[in-house]
């Protein structure tokens, strides 16, 4: 399933780690932020001024490079409480 603009975003920081140096690059400070959960990537992209397409693009794009190497592409294990 690729990253999709209607995914809320702390879902896919979490399943696509690769993704989260996309949001930083666009000064998004979604990582830990407590409505990540809640913000689509939409939402992230309307609050933040981000273009859209563009966006979505680079984090398609961060997560086809880590699936060739290997890395970030598999969901994480949830946290045993």
């Amino acid at each position: 399933m690729p990253v999709e603009a209607t995914q809320p975003v702390d879902d896919v920081m979490r399943q696509w780690p690769a993704t989260i140096r996309v949001f930083l690059d666009y000064r998004m400070r979604c990582v830990g932020c407590p409505i990540a959960c809640f913000h689509t990537v939409d939402d992230a992209c309307r609050e933040h001024g981000a273009d859209n397409a563009k966006f979505l693009a680079d984090l398609r794009a961060a997560v086809a490079r880590a699936a060739g190497s290997g890395c970030g592409t598999e969901p994480k294990p949830a946290a045993i409480s």
